[in-house]
């Protein structure tokens, strides 16, 4: 299925957004207006558009605690998702759930979650009960490649295949489990897809930072899933630019390895795609800054909002912890 230049653009456009939103955490995290802890997925970008954009909206979603840009890929009101980073009664979960837990069951998210492949069963109970309604919606259940050696990742793909749920496994595999590099932490060489066939589910590995790859895939995948055909898993490799947390300063890694893998950002290759396509330099200029405008528009009004309840008390902790000293 060939898409369109509009719909390329709005690919990019998304791609953007993620981009300009996790870089905007950063900054506010520096600037003292962001509390606790993020983790961001700056460089993986075209793994949650391709996959997000490749179903329906009325499929389920289930991330994990590299979740924004899933959440962005659905189309999740920016302003209302950094409001609930921000702790802001105005955020999907009033403030309450902040990043590692943000749901929205109208948008069919169901949630990020900060435990190692945690979401994992979580997803294969979703898949269960769309089995018993006689649903023809999915679940799509995004984790790393750290999550392929938890109990969780095993013992769900294998009820999975047992059960012919309707379920997609999507590990984005970004090389690294925090500091460990996949080549010495998953046998085999670091690749996730071959550990599916164990379990009797059809997997590939694809490039994931291809967003027209990753669509046209998980498009074919979902509808296998969709028609009764069982679980599939999908690997995308992909490379996350930036650390495994804020502040984290990647002694693990070389800055030679990272401005190697820069030359495959999604974000540099893609807008070169887009010219071959067609589309002209005014157009992709034009997607890009309405995606940034959005989110510093977002930021402004949600900074403006009302603290949650939780930020509320988190500052009186805080307040404390001051005086104590």
């Amino acid at each position: 299925m060939q898409l369109s230049t509009d719909q390329l653009l709005d690919f990019y456009h998304l791609m953007v957004k993620i981009r300009s939103f996790e870089e905007t955490l950063g900054s506010l995290f520096s600037k003292g207006l962001l509390g606790g802890t993020s983790h961001f997925c700056i460089g993986q970008e075209a793994s949650a558009v391709g996959v997000v954009q490749g179903v329906r909206d009325t499929d389920w979603l289930v991330s994990n605690h590299r979740g924004h840009g899933h959440l962005l890929a659905r189309r999740l009101d920016v302003y209302r998702v950094m409001a609930e980073l921000l702790g802001r009664e105005t955020g999907y979960c009033f403030g309450r759930g902040g990043s590692q837990h943000m749901c929205s069951m109208d948008n069919h998210f169901l949630g990020t979650n900060g435990i190692t492949g945690g979401g994992i069963p979580i997803a294969a109970g979703a898949a269960l009960a769309l089995k018993c309604q006689k649903s023809d919606s999915i679940v799509v259940v995004f984790f790393g490649d750290g999550a392929s050696n938890q109990g969780t990742f095993h013992e769900t793909l294998n009820i999975a295949s047992l059960w012919k749920l309707p379920i997609m496994f999507v590990c984005e595999n970004n090389l690294y489990g925090m500091s460990n590099p996949v080549k010495c932490s998953v046998a085999g060489g670091g690749r996730i897809a071959p550990r599916a066939a164990g379990y009797a589910i059809p997997a590939q590995t694809l490039e994931g930072r291809d967003v027209e790859l990753v669509w046209e895939t998980t498009r074919q995948a979902a509808e296998r899933i969709r028609n009764g055909g069982g679980p599939e898993l999908l690997e995308l490799m992909t490379y996350r630019l930036c650390g495994h947390s804020k502040s984290e300063p990647r002694v693990y890694r070389t800055r030679e390895e990272e401005e190697q893998m820069a030359k495959f950002d999604p974000l540099v290759t893609f807008p070169k795609r887009l010219l071959e396509l067609g589309c002209t330099q005014e157009q992709i200029d034009n997607a890009a800054n309405s995606a940034r405008q959005m989110v510093e528009a977002a930021t402004q009004k949600a900074l403006q909002d009302k603290p949650g309840d939780r930020q509320v008390a988190l500052s009186g902790v805080f307040a404390k912890e001051e005086v104590s000293k």
